[in-house]
């Protein structure tokens, strides 16, 4: 199939179509992958933590071999400059994986509907000849580039953040930037308490009804927390991925009217509203944390270094710039832009947001510890 022959919506994928199927949830988000063979449905180490057991799917991928794949003759919707090439298509999107070796040549495409509900993934048998033990259908950009863009069609998104579960079961989210601290929060975090820790670079946030929907999707997720790459109460060493599929944040000014929080007296962070849960994902950062776990989310700080561990109150309009600011959206539709904004002022009516100047030591966990709303 050809960009110009892929007006139609791929296939569905159905049960007995192919001969192999595997199935993984990330974020709320369960994926279907059928092929005929073996190797069309094994997912790499930094994925298996997230595969669950047979259920209904939100996005079917049918594996598809194809001798060759061709360079697309039409202008890209966006070009990430190293690694993948988006174009649109009639009836939706078309996904270009290239080497930059071999001058951008396609070793795999993915052919999705507009709601990333059915997509067909080919895969060039010219270029895996030469690399028979680098099959992997979903290998990273792919998996966070379908995971991103299908929550455009939820109420659902992906941020630049920690998140640091407690041993009551409240969570809390670190957002920023890189080099704003995430890697730094996360050992601090675990050498002082007996913490979960979701992800160390992206997690995603949704509504937590929407986890109740998930869960009767899937059967059984599997639980287990990937703890650090030394292996410490974990399943296996996670390795560092490229991050070119992230897209390029947008910084948000600075509102100079926060009112700053004092700190009270030690007592516990208790979310009664219990409307919105974030996610690990697969994606981590330099501590190399990546949990399929889940947590109510109770407090959302958005980190910047600073002198005396300072938190703020940020107001509505003021979280919902800093948070986009540190989204991952798809920005080459307008809709996709507006969905995250509506959402993200959800998320800040119902989480409290803060901005939080530290310093990178034990008293930084003591002050969040200490703090009450």
């Amino acid at each position: 199939m050809t960009i110009d022959q892929a007006a139609m919506p791929p296939t569905p994928v159905e049960d007995g179509c192919s001969v192999h199927s595997g199935r993984l949830s990330i974020g709320g988000v369960s994926v279907q992958v059928a092929g005929d063979r073996r190797t069309d449905v094994i997912f790499d180490s930094g994925l298996e933590p997230f595969c669950v057991k047979a259920g209904t799917a939100d996005i079917d991928i049918q594996v598809e071999w194809v001798g060759e794949l061709s360079l697309a003759t039409r202008r890209p919707l966006f070009d990430s400059g190293t690694t993948w090439r988006l174009y649109e298509l009639e009836a939706g999107f078309q996904f270009d994986f290239g080497d930059p070796i071999a001058q951008g040549q396609p070793y795999k495409r993915l052919l999705v509907d507009r709601c990333y509900r059915r997509a067909v993934l080919q895969m060039s048998a010219k270029h895996f000849a030469s690399f028979p033990h680098a099959v992997d259908p979903l290998a990273y950009p792919l998996d966070e580039l379908l995971i991103m863009h299908r929550l455009t069609q939820e109420k659902a998104i992906e941020l630049h953040g920690c998140g640091i579960v407690r041993a009551d079961g409240t969570g809390s989210l670190f957002v920023g930037h890189s080099g704003a601290g995430k890697s730094t929060t996360t050992r601090l975090w675990t050498e002082r308490e007996d913490v979960e820790v979701l992800s160390d670079d992206r997690i995603i946030v949704r509504r937590d009804e929407d986890r109740r929907d998930a869960e009767r999707r899937n059967d059984a997720a599997v639980e287990t927390p990937v703890r650090a790459a030394d292996g410490i109460g974990g399943v296996g060493v996670l390795r560092l991925r490229d991050r070119s599929a992230s897209p390029t944040v947008h910084s948000a000014q600075d509102d100079k009217t926060e009112k700053q929080i004092p700190h009270r007296a030690f007592g516990p962070i208790r979310n009664d509203k219990g409307k919105m849960r974030m996610y690990g994902t697969p994606w981590h950062g330099e501590a190399m944390y990546a949990s399929p776990g889940s947590s109510p989310l109770t407090r959302i700080f958005v980190l910047e270094h600073g002198h005396g561990n300072v938190i703020t109150r940020l107001s509505p309009s003021q979280a919902v710039a800093e948070l986009f600011a540190r989204s991952f959206v798809p920005f080459h539709r307008h809709e996709y832009v507006d969905s995250a904004l509506q959402f993200l002022q959800e998320l800040v009516d119902t989480v409290p947001c803060y901005r939080y100047s530290f310093e990178p030591d034990r008293r930084a966990v003591e002050t969040v510890q200490e703090f009450q709303d």
